[in-house]
């Protein structure tokens, strides 16, 4: 493709390199260059990709896009926003693969991944579609599994992966979007036909800064869909509304909307509800415990109402919907008369809406195993520690990901929220030995939640990826090894 092509839509300031160039490829990853490729230089939090350019070079890149001339001979185009210019070249590479299908957005702290796979499963039952999935655990073209590294990748990234869709002939995309995807313009070029709010809880403050910056992050996305689908029961959903750029509706629990919950009832294992919009109406049983998988449903119904499904078809398909992999996972624990479930809650409302459904429906005792991770958001750690104690009956407090800070340190922080309470807990910072102290504390009934891990079978410590998969650990201390 010449560069020309390419350059179509990004806000070119200056350049030497040649119109008619034939470029072989995109890339912002100078270890990714081959030759014939242009590298495009992107500043990012943690390093500059201007630094790279010699690199790129090295590895056979004929032309650079950069905000600043580069010293290295090399052709350039310069542009006021690398980032802009990226997700604009990567668009136009894979010649915009978005419009050839149905895009799905959803964003919110907690519930996006459980909700792209619910939509899913729903969209392929009810219209027999092949449906793409970008999420948090995997990326799926229809039943294809393809590893993921992050939530939302980067936006040159995510063209080639719905590129990859719509060749194989997915005609539905569901997709997490998270809030750094937004403020980054990892999804610039992609014009959703649905956007989906779940909730906006305390998370992510080291990167936004403030609770009022992460809502505004996540409005970005409403900006650029043709339908908002929003939970009428989150205090940050009428400020969404108002500064969306297309008709909003809501579905809420508690507060009135367009879509309602009538007369939940929570098991150890599942949610039902009557599921109520205008005249009409549905029963709902999703097999997934506790109030947060009520929102969840309601998100994935209102996203396939406004795709044309009947509600009625929705609730069937629910029915037959499984759960998520860390999402309020039950381990198989043969022998034993407690249980075990493992959950990806890293958040102070993540936490709190699981260990309270729980409670509910918890015949014994409720035993939480979690920590915080390192290189994130510090001030949740004593609010989760504080949660912690007041749901549960007894707290292991354990490292998360402690990444490149002290673990001992980001324990003091989170157990200093359980100062003063009566909760029994101990601290044990090996999350191995936390999960096998909880089993051996636990007695007839009782429900030990592993909170934090959910889908990811490592542990990162330093900047080293280490093997550690919650399930293995439970089964391995049940076989006594």
């Amino acid at each position: 493709m010449k560069l020309s092509e390419l350059l179509n839509q990004v806000q070119v300031l200056s350049q030497t390199a040649a119109p008619e160039l034939e470029v072989g490829g995109v890339s912002c990853d100078s270890r990714r260059v081959k030759p014939g490729d242009i590298y495009v230089a992107v500043r990012g939090y943690q390093t500059d990709g201007h630094r790279y350019i010699p690199d790129a070079v090295q590895r056979g890149a004929i032309a650079v896009v950069c905000e600043e001339a580069p010293e290295t001979q090399i052709p350039y185009v310069l542009v006021s926003d690398s980032r802009a210019a990226l997700a604009d070249l990567g668009a136009a590479w894979y010649r915009y693969p978005a419009r050839e299908m149905t895009m799905i957005g959803v964003t919110g702290t907690n519930g996006k991944t459980t909700v792209t796979y619910l939509l899913k499963s729903v969209l392929e039952q009810t219209l027999g579609a092949k449906v793409g999935l970008i999420g948090t655990i995997q990326n799926m073209i229809g039943g294809e599994v393809l590893e993921t590294e992050r939530t939302t990748p980067e936006s040159v990234e995510v063209q080639a992966l719905l590129r990859r869709m719509a060749d194989a002939g997915c005609t539905h995309v569901v997709m997490e979007v998270s809030s750094h995807a937004l403020v980054l313009q990892r999804v610039r070029n992609i014009g959703f036909r649905l956007g989906i709010f779940t909730n906006l809880t305390q998370d992510h403050l080291d990167f936004h800064g403030t609770m009022e910056e992460y809502r505004k992050a996540k409005a970005l996305l409403f900006q650029n869909c043709e339908i908002g689908l929003l939970n009428a029961d989150d205090a940050a959903t009428e400020k969404i509304c108002a500064s969306a750029k297309c008709p909003c509706s809501c579905c809420g629990l508690r507060t009135s909307a367009e879509l309602m919950a009538k007369d939940p009832a929570y098991a150890a294992d599942s949610v039902s509800f009557t599921a109520v919009e205008g005249e009409s109406e549905a029963d709902v049983r999703l097999e997934i415990p506790g109030t947060f998988s009520v929102y969840n449903a309601l998100s994935v119904i209102a996203g396939a109402r406004a795709l044309g499904i009947s509600l009625e078809a929705c609730a069937d398909a629910l029915r037959q919907a499984r759960g998520v992999k860390g999402r309020v996972e039950v381990v198989p624990t043969p022998g034993k008369d407690y249980t075990v479930l493992i959950d990806y809650a890293h958040t102070p409302d993540g936490l709190e809406n699981v260990l309270s459904s729980i409670k509910k429906v918890c015949k014994g005792r409720l035993i939480a195993v979690f920590g915080c991770g390192g290189d994130r958001d510090a001030t949740k750690r004593p609010i989760m520690g504080e949660i912690g104690v007041r749901f549960a009956d007894l707290v292991v407090f354990t490292s998360d990901n402690p990444r490149t800070e002290d673990p001992h340190e980001i324990l003091r922080q989170v157990v200093a929220g359980a100062d003063g309470s009566q909760t029994p807990y101990e601290v044990i910072e090996n999350r191995r030995a936390a999960i096998r102290r909880a089993m051996d504390l636990a007695q007839k009934d009782d429900v030990i939640v592993l909170a934090g891990k959910g889908h990811e079978t490592y542990q990162i410590l330093g900047t080293e990826k280490t093997h550690l998969d919650e399930r293995e650990e439970v089964a391995a201390h049940l076989n006594g090894k």
